[in-house]
């Protein structure tokens, strides 16, 4: 069982996403919560600087690079130039660091996506995906609410496209979407290999750490266990805008890795 995490409550206050100043930080944060994998964002991959900085930081905090996630507007033809020469990179980069995961985000069209869309879409994924095996890297399709809104119309399009696609589901997402994570990981189980956990309260709040907040965590637990899954597991905090820190995140971060390991006994 790998319990790895995300930085995306690092990124979410600063410019562009950018948490590079706090790396240092962040792979101290992760040893001292005994979370031995972290999954970077695509942003930090991109400065010149990233593989020997970053590499240096896994070496000395003993946390290895689990992969990055990667989002951008697939569904837009236009973009697919700009897009595979910024993914070959990052994929180049994650595969200098010995990363072996790529979370891709595929964007939010102004509405339902149309077939041309979904086609783009595919076309595009089924590139990144040869080309992340190329890096000994697997390409996974990591959802928020828009990917599976709407009897997942996203995701089915996307399948149906490219039946081997494997994915990534954030859970929390998918219950903020309106859809059952117990239904969907016994619905699409052959194709999942890597998952997101986040907990939030009755009324939809995000906790500040996993297992605080009233998802039926226990419930997903057995699911993952019946279909016998035996992919990553990313805890990936975040918090609401207004929300006030009552700990150091290192703590939140322990406490979350040892609610995970727990649950999943």
């Amino acid at each position: 069982m790998k319990i790895g995490a995300h930085g995306w409550v690092y990124a979410a206050p600063m410019p562009g996403y950018d948490y590079t100043p706090w790396l240092a930080e962040i792979f101290a944060d992760m040893q001292y919560a005994g979370i031995n994998a972290f999954e970077l964002m695509e942003i930090v991959l991109r400065h010149k600087d990233a593989v020997s900085r970053i590499s240096a930081l896994s070496e000395q905090y003993g946390v290895e690079v689990l992969g990055t996630s990667y989002g951008a507007d697939m569904w837009n033809a236009k973009l697919h130039d700009e897009i595979l020469r910024d993914a070959e990179i990052v994929i180049k980069r994650l595969g200098q660091l010995k990363g072996r995961t790529f979370g891709v985000s595929v964007g939010q069209a102004p509405g339902a996506k149309t077939a041309d869309q979904l086609d783009a879409q595919a076309k595009l994924l089924i590139t990144l995906d040869s080309m992340c095996a190329a890096e000994n890297i697997q390409l996974n399709f990591h959802n928020h609410t828009y990917e599976v809104e709407n009897d997942c119309h996203d995701l089915r399009g996307t399948l149906q496209r490219f039946p081997g696609l494997k994915l990534g589901p954030d859970l929390n997402w998918m219950l903020r979407a309106g859809v059952d994570p117990v239904w969907f990981l016994n619905t699409f189980a052959e194709n999942i290999v890597f998952l997101h956990f986040r907990d939030q309260t009755a009324d939809g709040r995000w906790t500040e750490a996993l297992g605080e907040g009233d998802m039926d965590h226990t419930a997903i637990a057995e699911t993952l266990k019946a279909i016998n899954y035996s992919g990553d597991f990313i805890v990936e905090l975040a918090h609401e805008a207004d929300f006030q820190l009552t700990r150091p995140l290192r703590d939140s971060w322990r406490n979350s890795r040892k609610y995970l390991q727990t649950l999943m006994i």
